[in-house]
């Protein structure tokens, strides 16, 4: 829901020019309100061959099978929020070894950062927000059924979701598919846990 006053001076906000864009605005001050993405980050952490994947317990997507992820804090790197993520939703200590990629969409409000890593420490616990926490193998990656009710973010991050870690994906018959998303940058990873290379 839009803003109708501007956080400044309580001035009722209209419509301005700014730059090439139409934005609310408030005449009396001058501000301007921005509609930026949201950072999120996300970690792929292995060890040896198995995958750290939660099943998740908050929307979107809640009770799919997904590497442990959040939204980026102000008083964090984006690095940091994904090593504190996998912390909190799994219990364990992980150390970076690169970024994946960075994937988005138009309109659909985020910008995910994907990182690669290895377990360091710590015990298998699911947190809060997650119905549980697993080390996989490739083969036992699971399959999904795809949000099919869900909103425009939801089927893109579980397209997406699905080509970083291999899953195949269910259609409404149950018949197992490949996921392809052309709208994520990034998109194209080849299936085996996503270890392609992408440009940014």
């Amino acid at each position: 829901m839009q803003a109708a006053f501007c956080v400044l001076c309580g001035g009722r906000l209209a419509t301005v020019v700014d730059g090439d864009r139409e934005r609310p605005g408030c005449p009396a001050c001058g501000h301007v309100v921005y509609s930026n993405p949201a950072p999120v980050a996300m970690l792929l952490a292995r060890d040896a061959d198995r995958l750290l994947l939660v099943r998740r317990g908050v929307e979107p997507l809640k009770g799919f099978w997904a590497p442990p992820s959040g939204y980026v804090e102000m008083d964090e790197t984006v690095e940091a929020a994904a090593l504190r993520e996998t912390l909190e939703e799994t219990g364990m200590e992980v150390a970076i070894d690169g970024l994946e990629g960075v994937f988005s969409a138009a309109g659909l409000g985020i910008v995910l950062v994907v990182y690669t890593g290895r377990i360091a420490g710590g015990r298998l616990a699911p947190g809060s927000d997650v119905e549980e926490a697993r080390l996989v193998s490739p083969m036992e990656v699971p399959s999904q059924r795809g949000p099919f009710k869900g909103t425009e973010l939801d089927r893109w991050f579980a397209g997406l979701i699905s080509q970083l870690i291999g899953a195949p994906s269910l259609d409404r018959a149950g018949t197992s598919s490949s996921v392809r998303d052309p709208s994520a940058h990034g998109a194209g990873l080849e299936h085996g846990y996503g270890n392609g290379h992408h440009d940014m």
